[in-house]
């Protein structure tokens, strides 16, 4: 069984969560705060998130957002890797 590259498993799940910030940014951008409630509500199994969801946020938020959302995914991507090679190491054993 071949390992897992971390740094590009780990770029490919950062990615994966920008991709997914962007979404977010484009639906509140389209739909409006109802329609993000909506979608939110529906997403979440009935959650209410109406007093949470906050459509004013400035742009360095939301950049800032997107670096972070980008390295915790980098984190956990490489986490999974190095993780995942540990243990086939070990059971090859």
């Amino acid at each position: 069984m071949n390992s897992i590259n971390i740094r590009k498993f780990g770029l490919a799940v950062g990615a994966t969560g920008v991709l997914l910030y962007f979404g977010c940014i484009l639906l509140m951008l389209t739909v409006g705060r109802d329609g993000t409630i909506l979608f939110f509500n529906n997403l979440l199994h009935g959650l209410d998130t109406t007093s949470i969801i906050r459509m004013n946020v400035p742009i360095q938020e939301a950049i800032i957002g997107l670096v972070q959302t980008f390295v915790l995914g980098w984190l956990v991507g490489a986490s999974i890797a190095g993780i995942y090679n540990y243990s086939m190491r070990k059971s090859k054993l």
